[in-house]
């Protein structure tokens, strides 16, 4: 796995599938066009630009480029690095047919050459191990999901931290994962969110 310090932004979620694989980093996949109508999403893109920068990685063709224009735009100054993938003809495994353009789209680049164009923009990179990770399971016990006050545990929980309000708990999980260990977090939760003092 290369550790990416930047946050990544991606076109749609099978793009984060992919580079899953291949990168340890906060992926946020803006669903194609919805970015121009994602309130959330926009907002935890202007925060990602003024605190780790954000890496933009979309397809290579002219939605890709509006996409990532619209992006580019929403960042307000903060850092912005462009990373970007050849032209090559092909088709992705899961689709019927090539695109409008005929070009492969991230999910259907290898990952030698997304490595390439990560390098090549100059990303901070480094060869990194697989850590523990903080989970849906710690969350719950936490009470940060599926409990009565789990929305209030981490809107506490996100202004303590600085993060936007409009999270989801999942975009959360994956925020949390890049701010600590899960064992560091484990120790902290208690000055970032009031604990349950007494069983009820």
């Amino acid at each position: 796995m290369i550790k990416i310090n930047q946050a990544v932004i991606v076109e749609g979620k099978y793009d984060k599938i992919r580079l899953s694989n291949i990168i340890d980093a906060v992926i946020v996949p803006v669903h194609g066009f919805s970015i121009y109508r994602d309130r959330e999403t926009a907002e935890l893109i202007k925060y990602l630009a003024k605190t780790t920068g954000i890496v933009i990685l979309t397809d290579s063709d002219s939605a890709g480029f509006q996409i990532r224009n619209k992006i580019k735009s929403l960042a307000g100054g903060g850092e912005v690095i462009h990373v970007y993938v050849p032209d090559i003809k092909g088709k992705e495994k899961r689709k019927r047919a090539p695109s409008k353009e005929g070009l492969l789209g991230v999910e259907g680049i290898s990952d030698e050459v997304i490595a390439r164009a990560f390098e090549k923009a100059g990303v901070t990179a480094s060869k990194t191990e697989p850590k523990d990770p903080i989970t849906k399971a710690d969350m719950l016990e936490l009470g940060l999901i599926g409990g009565e006050n789990s929305a209030a545990r981490r809107g506490e929980l996100q202004e303590k931290l600085g993060l936007p309000k409009r999270l989801s708990s999942n975009m959360l999980l994956e925020m949390l994962n890049v701010m600590y260990s899960r064992e560091g977090f484990l120790e902290k939760i208690p000055d970032l969110i009031l604990m349950e003092t007494e069983e009820k």
